[in-house]
């Protein structure tokens, strides 16, 4: 025993120091320790409450490309890039190889045979039929105008009025989400309204894109033992699809039982896609299915884009200023409200401003894929059908090697281009600048958000100034859309109360 005793004595001081060298080693160059059976999940577990900042960190680290490992036992390994080299490849030269896949469709279950799930014919199909039924629809861009415009004149501007300190994420949520039932459902649930009324369904929205998040770094037999059981963050998930169902149910078969025909932009998808079915075997539910996809983009990108506007404003008073002067110019002296479409796209402060939120806060962080066959990105990684590829466009916004050394600077300068006819909107590559994803799966409503965020800046620009509430914290949500965790609390003052006391 003495022996043994002996052996453990100098073995155990070893093993310690050991751990401790790698431990060491590992937090001086700031990437996460591979630790032997765990790989990388307890820190993972660590930093799973501010993901995206945690993943920005390891890529500045390691050139934009880092194999994050998982357990030896669950096969989750990810290959995380924001490398535009990387991103132009998968999205746009080697499209054909990287579709959502499986994976993708058993995390994503909650879409069903909707657009975002979707893969060679059927995605196909869903971009042909939805551009031509709704984007293409002879009087899509009038009912876009109307409905915007309706919404804020009897949602928008009453409940900022009545409400001067106010969580200003929650009302754009609000917003959009009636703004998507009016244009996809020819029904307004009026959830902005002065009482703000609970509707689950808009509500749902959220619980159901954390759960979503989580099952990205989880194994796929944990969660689903979850969704079983009912445990976590599934329960909620089950939840809000049965939110989804009823409402989006109720609003079609109320559609039907009207008699009088429509030439809405509903009549337009259902006429569209009649008799597909998808992989359901259901009409029906696959119009259910296309719906809560296009409500998905609808609701979510636009309201959490012009929540992070509008903080980046609060802290920016003097770019919130040279916007208010310039709608002021282009008006004329006339109402913000006399704008069409058209001028909107000559607001170049306010343009370059959406665009820098979109470039630091875009509203998809990240976009997981996986290929079909063996490949070799440009970076020279090697990945298989089992990679699982995480492209990280929050990480993208935030490399000075794209952006410059200033890149955490909110600057709507950085969009001005200036040529011979003065100062216009400067684009940049996709693949750099991926807030609307790139190639063929380039998001088809992205004229529709920035005109939608655009007439909702203006109203409040010309009628606000937006305060932040001291010592709210802000920052972004565990969740696929980059919300923020504790919402925007703000204090919304008068220009007019400005003007007085000026």
């Amino acid at each position: 025993m003495a022996p043994l005793r002996y052996y453990t004595d100098i073995l155990l001081p070893f093993i310690l120091l050991l751990i401790s060298g790698v431990v060491f080693l590992c937090r001086r160059n700031g990437l996460p320790i591979n630790w032997p059976f765990l790989g990388m999940t307890p820190e993972i577990l660590l930093n799973i409450h501010h993901i995206h900042n945690f993943a920005t960190n390891f890529l500045k680290l390691s050139n934009g490309t880092f194999l994050l490992k998982g357990p030896k036992f669950a096969n989750i390994d990810m290959l995380f890039t924001s490398d535009p080299a990387n991103i132009h490849y998968i999205l746009s030269k080697n499209f054909p190889n990287y579709p959502k896949g499986p994976d993708f469709r058993r995390i994503f279950d909650i879409l069903g045979n909707g657009i975002f799930n979707s893969d060679h014919e059927l995605w196909e199909l869903h971009r042909k039929t939805t551009t031509m039924s709704l984007f293409k629809h002879p009087n899509f861009h009038t009912i876009l105008e109307t409905t915007i415009k309706n919404k804020i004149n009897k949602g928008l501007l009453p409940v900022l009025d009545h409400y001067h300190v106010t969580d200003l994420q929650e009302i754009f949520q609000r917003f959009t989400f009636d703004a998507i039932c009016v244009l996809l459902l020819d029904y307004d649930p009026e959830s902005l309204s002065v009482d703000l009324p609970f509707v689950p369904c808009e509500k749902a929205f959220t619980d159901a894109e954390e759960a979503l998040l989580l099952r990205h770094f989880l194994p796929e037999k944990v969660w689903k033992l979850q969704k079983r059981f009912g445990l976590g963050k599934e329960k909620k998930l089950s939840e809000a699809w049965k939110a989804f169902d009823e409402f989006i149910y109720k609003c079609l078969s109320q559609k039907e039982k009207e008699d009088e025909e429509s030439a809405g932009l509903l009549m337009s998808l259902k006429s569209g896609f009649s008799g597909q079915i998808g992989t359901s075997c259901d009409s029906k539910h696959f119009l259910r299915d296309v719906i809560l996809n296009l409500m998905l983009a609808g609701r979510d990108t636009t309201s959490t884009t012009l929540s992070w506007f509008f903080y980046l404003l609060a802290q920016n008073p003097n770019v919130e200023n040279k916007i208010r002067k310039e709608i002021q110019n282009k008006t004329g002296g006339r109402n913000w409200k006399s704008l069409t479409i058209k001028d909107f796209e000559g607001l170049i402060y306010l343009h370059g401003g959406l665009c820098e939120a979109l470039r630091l806060y875009p509203p998809v962080a990240l976009e997981h894929k996986a290929p079909t066959k063996a490949d070799v990105l440009p970076t020279g990684h090697v990945v298989d059908k089992e990679t699982r590829i995480i492209l990280s466009f929050y990480s993208m916004g935030r490399m000075e090697g794209l952006w410059g050394d200033d890149c955490m600077v909110f600057k709507p300068e950085r969009w001005f281009s200036k040529g011979v006819n003065g100062i216009g909107i400067k684009h940049e590559p996709s693949y750099k600048f991926p807030a609307f994803h790139a190639g063929p799966r380039t998001c088809l409503g992205k004229e529709m958000g920035m005109v939608q965020m655009k007439m909702v800046a203006a109203a409040i620009v010309c009628n606000y100034r937006v305060e932040l509430v001291e010592g709210h914290m802000v920052c972004p949500s565990d969740s696929i859309i980059l919300q923020m965790k504790y919402g925007l609390k703000v204090r919304v003052v008068p220009i007019t109360t400005i003007n007085q006391s000026g």
